[in-house]
C-alpha cells in the first residue's frame, strides 16, 4: 500500500508518539466534507435566487426581471472571491492555515445565516436589496479563504497510476451538495403553503447551511492543524506565497488553468441554476418536480465523476477534458430542444448534461496544476480556481437567461458552445507550452 510521504525517520525527524502518517482516505474524507459544505451553501443560494428572491426582494418588477436582478447579485460572490483569496493568503502566512479557515468559514456561515433574517422589500424597501448584495459579497469573500490545500495534497501524494482517481475526489462535493439542497427545498415547498414558504420556510435551508459549515470547520481543522499534516504541507511546499510573486512566476499557468475548465464550469450552471429558472418562469411545471429531477440527475453526476477518475488514468486527463469539451459542444446544439421538450425532455437534458458534466468536472481542477512550480502550487491553485469560477460560472445563469429571454433558448446553447471552444484552445496552448519546455 502506498504511503503518502517518506516516514519521519527516513527524513531524519523524530517519530510522533501515538500518531500515524495520514492516509489518502483521511485526506479524502476532509476534502469531501469541506467541498460538500461549500457547494451546499452555493446551491441553497442559487435555488433561492430563483424561487424566493425575485418576489421577496424585487416585487416592483415582473418575475423575469426580478430573476435577472437576482442573478446579478448571485454573480457578486464570484467577483469577490479572488479578493478574499488575496486577503486570506496574508492571514495564512501570518497566522497559519487553521486561523484562516476558522475566520473564513465563520464568515461564510455567518453571511449565509444572516441572509435568512433579511426582511422583505415591502417591509424596509431597497435597503434589504443592498443588504443581500453585501452578504453575497461576504459569501464570496469568505470562499476565497476556504482553500485548505487538501485537494492539492491529495493529488501530490497520489500514486502515479491513480492521479486521475484522486483528482476527482474533491469534485464529488458538487453533486452531493446539489442533491441535499434540492431535496431540502423540495421538501420545504411541498410541506408548506406557498405563503408560509415565502414568509419563513425558505429561511430554514440557510440555517442548515450554517450548521453544516460549523461541522465542516471542525472536521477540516481536525486534519489541517495536526502535526502530521503540517509536516506534509511543509515537505510538499504547500505553503502560502505572496500574490505578487505567484503571479510573476506562474501567471501564465494561472490564466491557462482558469480557461481550461471553462466548458465544464459553464455547463455546471447550465444544468443546475439556469434550467430551474427557465422551467419556473416559462413552463407550467412545478418547482418541486424539477428539484427532484435535479437531485436524480446529480446522482448520475456522482457516478460520472467517479468514472472520470478511471478514464483519466487510462487515457490521460487532457484527452478526457478535450473529449468532454467536444461532447459539450455537441450537447449545446440539442440541449435547448430537450429543455423545451416537456417533462421527458427535461429529464434527458438533466441526465445527459450531468453525465457529461461529471466526466469533465471530475478532472477540471487538476488539468494544469502539475505545471506550477512547487513553491507556488498552493497559492496558484487557489487563484486558478477563483478565476475559473469567475469566468466560467459566475455570470452563466445571468447571461444564459438574458440570451434565452431575448433571442430564444437556442441562444443559451451558443453560450455553452463558446465555453467548449475556450477549453479546447486553453488545452492546446497548455500542451504547446509544455512541449516547448
Amino acid at each position: 500500500m502506498s504511503t503518502l510521504s517518506p516516514t519521519r525517520e527516513a527524513l531524519g525527524l523524530p517519530a510522533l508518539k501515538g500518531h500515524h502518517e495520514p492516509s489518502p482516505g483521511e485526506i479524502a474524507i476532509g476534502v469531501i466534507i469541506g467541498r460538500t459544505s461549500e457547494f451546499f451553501d452555493f446551491f441553497v443560494y442559487g435555488i433561492a435566487s430563483v424561487l424566493v428572491f425575485p418576489s421577496l426582494f424585487f416585487p416592483f418588477v415582473d418575475a423575469l426581471t426580478g430573476t435577472i436582478y437576482s442573478f446579478a447579485i448571485f454573480a457578486l460572490a464570484f467577483v469577490a472571491r479572488p479578493f478574499g483569496s488575496v486577503f486570506f493568503m496574508a492571514i495564512d502566512r501570518a497566522y497559519g492555515r487553521g486561523t484562516k479557515l476558522t475566520i473564513a468559514l465563520f464568515l461564510l456561515g455567518g453571511s449565509t445565516a444572516a441572509i435568512a433574517f433579511l426582511p422583505a422589500y415591502e417591509t424596509v424597501g431597497a435597503s434589504t436589496i443592498w443588504a443581500l448584495a453585501l452578504l453575497r459579497l461576504g459569501q464570496g469573500f469568505a470562499l476565497g479563504g476556504t482553500w485548505d490545500g487538501l485537494a492539492s495534497l491529495l493529488a501530490l501524494n497520489a500514486p502515479e497510476e491513480k492521479r486521475g482517481w484522486y483528482a476527482m475526489i474533491p469534485q464529488l462535493g458538487a453533486p452531493f451538495g446539489l442533491m441535499v439542497a434540492s431535496l431540502l427545498f423540495a421538501y420545504m415547498v411541498t410541506a408548506l403553503p406557498a405563503e408560509d414558504f415565502l414568509a419563513f420556510g425558505w429561511r430554514f435551508p440557510f440555517f442548515v447551511a450554517f450548521a453544516i459549515n460549523v461541522v465542516a470547520l471542525f472536521a477540516r481543522l481536525r486534519i489541517v492543524v495536526t502535526e502530521e499534516f503540517q509536516h506534509l504541507f511543509d515537505t510538499r511546499d504547500l505553503q502560502a506565497t505572496s500574490i505578487g510573486s505567484t503571479l510573476s512566476k506562474a501567471g501564465k499557468t494561472i490564466v491557462l488553468g482558469a480557461f481550461a475548465p471553462l466548458a465544464s464550469f459553464a455547463l455546471f450552471h447550465m444544468v443546475t441554476v439556469f434550467p430551474l429558472s427557465w422551467v419556473f418562469l416559462f413552463t407550467s411545471d412545478t418547482p418541486v418536480s424539477f428539484l427532484l429531477i435535479e437531485a436524480m440527475a446529480a446522482a448520475f453526476g456522482v457516478v460520472a465523476v467517479l468514472a472520470s477518475g478511471y478514464l483519466a488514468d487510462k487515457f490521460g486527463r487532457r484527452t478526457l477534458l478535450g473529449s468532454c469539451a467536444v461532447a459539450i459542444a455537441v450537447f449545446s446544439g440539442f440541449a435547448p430542444l430537450l429543455l423545451d421538450g416537456g417533462a421527458m425532455g427535461e429529464i434527458l437534458f438533466m441526465v445527459i448534461g450531468f453525465i457529461i458534466l461529471g466526466l469533465a468536472f471530475g478532472q477540471s481542477s487538476g488539468v494544469v496544476s502539475s505545471e506550477f512550480p512547487t513553491e507556488y502550487r498552493y497559492t496558484g491553485s487557489a487563484l486558478t480556481s477563483d478565476l475559473a469560477w469567475l469566468f466560467g460560472a459566475g455570470f452563466a445563469p445571468l447571461v444564459a437567461l438574458l440570451l434565452s429571454a431575448n433571442f430564444g433558448l437556442m441562444a443559451s446553447g451558443a453560450y455553452l458552445f463558446s465555453g467548449a471552444v475556450a477549453t479546447l484552445l486553453a488545452l492546446w496552448f497548455n500542451r504547446s507550452l509544455a512541449s516547448r519546455r
